[in-house]
C-alpha cells in the first residue's frame, strides 16, 4: 500500500514599507488548507539618514532625485534583506523553504489617471538586488498593472482583507490605519467587496508630534488625549475636495504632506497649544473614516482594525464615539496581529502572482477588469 507524501509547506515572505516611513516589517506565511498562517514576524526600522531621504523623496522638484532615487532603493532593499534574514533565522528555514518574497517598495509618487489619462505609480524598490542578498524569488511592483487597466493600483490590501476578515452572514469592515487610512469594505452577503483611502493617518499625526514634541510618534495618542480639537480647523481639513470624492479613490503624501496641513493653519491655530491641533489631527482620521463607513456601508457592525493605529488607543476612543452601534475590534482578535497584517497581504500577492491569479478587485480600484499583479524576479 502506498501513502502520498504530505505536501510542502507553501511559505511566502511578505515585506512592507508604508507611508508610515516608521520602518520595514515582515512575516512567514504559510498557506494550507486551513487558510494562513503567520509563522514569524520581524521588523525593522529605517537608518534616520534613509527615513529622511525617502522622505524628501515624497515631495517634488528635489535635486537628482533620479540618482538619489535609485541610491535609496538599495538602502531600502537592504533593509529589507536584512528582514528576511532575521525571519529564517527565527523559523529555521533556508532560502529554498521559501517559494517568493512579495516586496512591495515604498511608494513616492501616486498619480493614477493624472495628467495622461493614465498617470502612474512609483514604489522605490530593487527587486533584483533583494534576490540577490537572498538568493529568494521576488515578487515585487504590484500596483502597476492595476493602473495600466485603468485603475487606482491601490488599496490592494481588500482582496485580502476579505480572505482572511470576512464572514458569510455578516456585514463587516477592515480598517487600515497606517500612514494614510484606508478601508475594506466586507458585506457577507455575497455583494462585492469594495475598498478605497479614506484620508490622512498617522502621516500627519506622527508630523506634528515630531516637529513640536521631538518624537516619532503619539504613544497611545496620550498626547493628543490632553488637547481639545479645534472646530475650524476641523472644518478647513474636511472641506478637502478629496473627502467628497466618490469611490473608487486612493490618496498618499502626494496629497496629504506637511504643506498641505500648513496651508490651513491660521494665526490663532499656530498660536494655540500644539497638543490642540494634534487633537484635531487625531479627530479628522477618526471622523473622515467614520463618515466614509457610514456613507459607503452603513450596516456594517464590526470593524477591524490593523496598521500601527491601532495601537492608538485615543483615536480608537474617537472612532467608536463617531460610530456608535459598531463593535470596534484589534485585527489581533482575528487571528492577525496589527503590524503583521500588510505583510501578510503581500506575502498573498506573492502567492497569487506565482499561482498565475488575480490580485486586485475591480470594484475596488476601478481596474477594467481582474489582472495578475507583480513581476516575479527568479532566484
Amino acid at each position: 500500500m502506498t501513502t502520498t507524501p504530505p505536501a510542502a509547506p507553501d511559505c511566502y515572505i511578505g515585506l512592507m514599507s508604508g507611508t508610515s516611513l516608521d520602518g520595514v516589517d515582515g512575516v512567514v506565511a504559510e498557506f494550507g488548507a486551513d487558510g494562513l498562517a503567520v509563522c514569524a514576524h520581524a521588523g525593522a526600522a529605517f537608518p534616520p539618514a534613509l527615513r529622511a531621504e525617502l522622505l524628501a523623496l515624497n515631495t517634488p522638484a528635489g535635486v537628482d532625485e533620479l540618482h538619489r532615487a535609485s541610491l535609496a532603493a538599495n538602502g531600502l532593499t537592504r533593509v529589507y534583506a536584512d528582514v528576511v534574514a532575521q525571519l529564517l533565522a527565527r523559523t529555521g528555514l533556508d532560502a529554498a523553504a521559501i517559494r517568493a518574497i512579495g516586496a512591495h517598495g515604498q511608494t513616492v509618487r501616486h498619480r493614477p489617471g493624472a495628467f495622461d489619462g493614465t498617470g502612474y505609480t512609483m514604489q522605490l524598490n530593487n527587486p533584483a538586488l533583494l534576490a540577490e542578498l537572498t538568493g529568494i524569488a521576488v515578487a515585487a511592483d504590484f500596483r502597476s498593472r492595476d493602473v495600466a487597466a485603468g485603475g487606482q493600483g491601490a488599496p490592494l490590501v481588500p482582496a485580502f482583507h476579505a480572505a482572511v476578515f470576512g464572514r458569510a452572514g455578516e456585514a463587516r469592515a477592515a480598517l487600515n490605519l497606517g500612514g494614510i487610512a484606508n478601508l475594506s469594505l466586507l458585506p457577507g452577503d455575497g455583494t462585492p467587496v469594495r475598498g478605497f483611502d479614506c484620508g490622512p493617518a498617522n502621516a500627519l499625526l506622527d508630523h506634528w508630534c515630531q516637529l513640536h514634541r521631538g518624537h516619532p510618534f503619539d504613544a497611545d495618542g496620550a498626547w493628543a488625549a490632553t488637547g481639545t480639537a479645534r472646530a475650524s480647523l476641523l472644518q478647513r481639513l474636511l472641506a478637502e475636495p478629496y473627502f467628497a470624492q466618490p469611490i473608487p479613490k486612493s490618496t498618499g503624501r502626494d496629497l496629504f504632506h506637511p504643506d498641505w496641513l500648513a496651508q490651513r493653519l491660521d494665526d490663532a491655530d499656530r498660536a494655540a497649544d500644539p497638543a490642540d491641533v494634534q487633537a484635531t489631527l487625531a479627530e479628522l482620521t477618526a471622523r473622515s473614516s467614520a463618515e466614509a463607513l457610514r456613507t459607503h456601508a452603513p450596516a456594517t457592525r464590526r470593524l477591524i482594525v490593523c496598521g500601527g493605529g491601532a495601537f492608538n488607543g485615543d483615536l480608537l476612543r474617537r472612532l467608536a464615539r463617531h460610530l456608535p452601534g459598531v463593535a470596534i475590534d484589534s485585527s489581533a482578535d482575528h487571528g492577525l496581529p496589527p503590524q503583521q497584517v500588510e505583510a501578510a497581504a503581500f506575502a498573498w500577492l506573492a502567492r497569487q502572482l506565482v499561482n498565475g491569479a488575480p490580485g486586485n478587485l475591480p470594484a475596488v480600484t476601478g481596474a477594467h477588469g481582474l489582472r495578475v499583479l507583480g513581476a516575479l524576479y527568479p532566484a
